[in-house]
């Protein structure tokens, strides 16, 4: 019977403390404002733990009764330590008798500035000054005099009070102020203005905003590092499992993005499995010269068998082993083999056939290759290498269908706009995406892998915007992102607004640049 309140810092879950993570992965109840929590936060949950949702409801009462049967995390936002509702929250609890204990979360004050570029102390400002506007009262006489940085929270709705406040303090009207709105998330928006224009230049933003003033707001001109991410804030359509596109999304995220994965496809098991047991038992006998992997999904299909057979990596000892694409490589290697042969240029079965060796009897004891793909994979490899004299087994190591449609809002999105960019890594993503959630809107950027992709793109009526330079996921994350950068320079450049390509869609909200 313990409680534990933690602070969910100012947004970004990427600054969840470890202690926090740790409190999470154990507590049997979360109690939290759902709407509020980013999604990433609760995925750390323990597996089973039950989720309370806090919204306008007594969390106290909660807290107490979840108490009574396990362990707690109450989670809050920002600092745990700064705001007022833990500190009632955790009275109850000592008044109660229930042990508790308090895990700081990253406060909006340091963070939120640092996200927007501004130290809030430099070699010539060496005081800071942290306001809560919320309600009105504020002395401002006494807390705005000097040239301390001002830090001004719960402004929401009282920015032309804050500003003459600060003014008829004795600051002059042309201080440097910068509003922060969302901070530390990927809808982050400041604008840098001045104490005369603050209420002009912010009227409409979104809240909760941070206020910060004095000449430190200079430094944003030179530190801005967040917000200037070559895809911030890009919401980027992923057509892969969460599984498959752990590494694709976090690079994604690495450049500002927001990635979003829908599946199209489904992998399920041949129908009949007797041709793969063959395989295995062939490739085991000695049956086969090379065994060639055309995707990561076969090696899984291969391993998976090999495992149900009690095999491992020893099992490819004698065998030559080629691989199509650094995944297929890098999935080969992680089961401990390292492929014999991949392609030098296109990662493509025409890369590989072009130094693909041909049969020479003096030096091949054996003439056959193994070949486990995909129902639907194509005769390209196939007639490539019976034309260099190997004779190929076509065995199906697992089928691919149809995934079923997303849910409605994120098909509304496809269709209206509401992506900024979406990655297609094969023809078949193509096909499949429209089939289950319509064709992307003519704002959206298009990004292939490779040219075969991008033709399937074209007679689908798609504009292809981005091509990577080799067939790789990373490369293709790689080419949208000099794509985002080069399309932000060129706004800048030319002073205008910074808008993503979801907001050319008529109707969206411009985003400020500053």
């Amino acid at each position: 019977m313990t409680v534990t309140f933690v602070g969910l810092g100012p947004g970004d879950p990427g600054l969840l403390t470890l202690r926090a993570a740790e409190v999470l992965g154990k507590a049997d109840t979360i109690v939290v404002n759902v709407s509020s929590c980013p999604k990433d936060v609760l995925a750390l949950c323990a597996p089973g733990a039950e989720i309370v949702d806090a919204d306008d409801r007594d969390a106290a009462k909660l807290v107490l009764a979840a108490a009574r049967t396990g362990t707690v995390a109450r989670l809050v936002s920002g600092d745990s330590g700064l705001g007022g509702r833990a500190a009632r929250e955790a009275e109850q609890c000592a008044a109660e008798g229930v042990p508790f204990e308090i895990v700081p979360g990253v406060s909006a004050v340091t963070a939120v500035p640092q996200y927007a570029g501004i130290p809030l102390r430099d070699e010539r400002t060496r005081e800071v000054r942290v306001v809560d506007a919320a309600g009105g009262g504020v002395d401002w006489d006494s807390v705005a005099a000097g040239d301390a940085t001002l830090v001004v929270l719960g402004a929401d709705g009282m920015i032309s009070e804050v500003a003459k406040g600060i003014i008829s303090a004795g600051r002059a009207d042309s201080t440097p102020v910068a509003y922060t709105s969302l901070g530390s998330t990927t809808e982050q928006e400041t604008v840098v203005t001045t104490l005369n224009r603050l209420y002009a230049e912010t009227k409409g933003m979104d809240t909760p905003a941070m206020i910060i003033v004095g000449d430190v707001v200079r430094w944003r001109e030179k530190l801005s590092w967040f917000e200037t991410k070559a895809l911030f804030g890009w919401r980027v359509l992923v057509p892969r499992t969460k599984e498959q596109a752990a590494d694709l999304s976090e690079q994604l995220r690495s450049y500002g993005a927001v990635p979003d994965e829908v599946p199209t496809i489904s992998v399920e098991p041949p129908r009949t499995p007797q041709q793969m047991d063959r395989a295995i038992k062939g490739l085991v006998t000695g049956r086969y010269e090379w065994v060639v992997f055309t995707s990561v999904n076969a090696v899984k299909a291969v391993r998976e068998k090999f495992v149900e057979y009690g095999l491992d990596a020893r099992a490819y000892a004698g065998l030559k082993v080629a691989a199509v694409g650094e995944q297929t490589a890098a999935a080969l290697v992680e089961f401990g083999v390292i492929p014999d042969l991949t392609p030098s240029g296109e990662q493509s079965s025409d890369g590989l056939l072009e130094v693909w060796p041909p049969y020479d009897e003096d030096l091949d004891p054996i003439n056959r290759v193994l070949l486990p793909r995909a129902d639907i994979a194509t005769d390209r490899l196939i007639s490539g290498l019976t034309d260099l004299g190997w004779e190929c087994d076509d065995v199906t190591a697992y089928r691919t269908v149809r995934a079923a449609p997303p849910p409605q809002p994120i098909r509304e999105a496809i269709k209206g706009g509401g992506f900024d960019a979406v990655l297609f890594t094969s023809s078949s993503t193509v096909k499949n995406l429209i089939g289950i959630a319509g064709k992307p809107h003519n704002v959206t950027v298009i990004a292939v892998i490779g040219p075969q992709t991008a033709k399937t793109a074209e007679e689908y009526g798609l504009r292809v915007d981005v091509m990577a330079e080799k067939p790789s996921v990373s490369a293709l994350a790689e080419a949208l992102a000099e794509y985002g950068a080069k399309r932000r320079a060129a706004q800048v450049e030319a002073g205008e607004s910074l808008r993503k390509p979801s907001q050319m869609r008529r109707g969206a909200r411009k985003k400020r640049f500053t």
